[in-house]
């Protein structure tokens, strides 16, 4: 991520290698860049953090195949 932000927006640092693979993962996704790409991930992980998740069998699946496509399960 870029260490010069937009008021109110901090810089994080990853090693290059990091910053490439979250490249090709965002490329392999849809998202137009790796802040993007973070961004969005990031958000979703405090977004269910602390709270209790029950989920459906169909959105089970529907996350089981998303992971899939992100690399995660084979």
């Amino acid at each position: 991520m870029s260490s010069k932000g937009k008021k109110g927006e901090k810089a994080i640092f990853l090693s290059a290698e990091l910053y490439n693979r979250i490249g090709e993962r965002a490329k392999a996704t849809g998202f137009d860049s790796v802040d993007e790409y973070v961004i969005f991930v990031l958000e979703e992980v405090l977004k269910e953090e602390g709270e209790e998740q029950v989920i459906s069998k169909k959105d089970e699946e529907e996350v089981k195949k998303r992971l899939k496509a992100l690399g995660y399960l084979e």
